[in-house]
């Protein structure tokens, strides 16, 4: 886990993998970053059934990605890697961090997807924060009941607590963004942090047929982060969903131009 404090996170972007977060949104993170907010990342699972590599390794890697990101706070839960299911226990879990973290706005997986831990993530994430926020639901005590080993780890900081905004990265499926956020700046130390997991993202022989070679994979993130940028106007954009309608103050102030 990177560095903890007691201030609250502006920014939390769940996943349910070590290098989900890089993959989809890690420039936007590295941006909420340098603009001065306190960012954080909870993977829900610890990597232990990836083809390459182990979850000791996913471990050191995702702390040097954390570190590139400039990530104040990062922690893996224990939900087995290949089986994240939507079940009260684990709901109850990342309620706890929502509870502990406090963030402003959570960022989801999209809900639909080839993976499974990824949509059932999404689903589990969004159920987590309506949890989160039920004042007579004492999320320690129960987790403690269910498993003593949680009563000398759980945080006292349990008050309710949910996120103002839940957006979704959706570079995983491919439907139209809502928005998409400006990586530009940002594009260089995104790249790099997907290349600390080396175990994930290195020429090898172990699962040559699932991975991409190592020369292409600089070319696959960068077409696809033009792409979304040519729909923003910029160079490198990363994209997002948002449920729920936005609201425009002045017509003169949106960005994009239309043609």
């Amino acid at each position: 886990m990177t560095n903890t404090s007691a201030r609250s996170l502006d920014v939390l972007a769940v996943a349910a993998h070590r290098d989900d977060v890089e993959q989809t949104c890690g420039g936007t993170m590295l941006k909420m970053s340098q603009l001065g907010y306190r960012t954080g990342i909870l993977d829900l699972t610890q990597g232990e059934m990836g083809t390459r590599g182990t979850a000791e390794d996913r471990k050191r890697e995702a702390e040097e990605a954390a570190k590139i990101l400039g990530i104040a706070w990062r922690k893996a839960l224990d939900i087995p890697d290949g089986r994240v299911e939507n079940t009260w226990e684990n709901r109850l879990k990342v309620a706890q961090v929502l509870r502990e973290q406090k963030p402003r706005v959570v960022i989801l997986p999209y809900w639909k997807g080839r993976h499974p831990d990824h949509y059932t993530a999404s689903t589990l994430g969004y159920e987590a924060c309506f949890l989160a926020g039920l004042a007579k639901l004492d999320v320690s005590q129960t987790l403690s009941t269910q498993h003593s080993s949680f009563s000398e780890t759980l945080a006292a900081h349990s008050s309710p607590h949910r996120p103002f905004k839940i957006v979704y990265a959706t570079l995983y499926y491919d439907i139209r963004p809502t928005f998409v956020v400006d990586i530009t700046e940002q594009f260089e130390a995104r790249f790099e942090s997907l290349m600390a997991y080396k175990t994930q993202f290195s020429d090898q022989e172990a699962g040559k047929d699932l991975f991409p070679a190592r020369a292409e994979i600089r070319s696959r993130i960068e077409a696809m982060a033009r792409f979304y940028g040519m729909l923003g106007g910029v160079t490198y954009a990363e994209p997002f969903l948002q449920k729920e309608v936005g609201l425009v103050e002045d017509l003169t102030t949106i960005p994009v131009k239309s043609i």
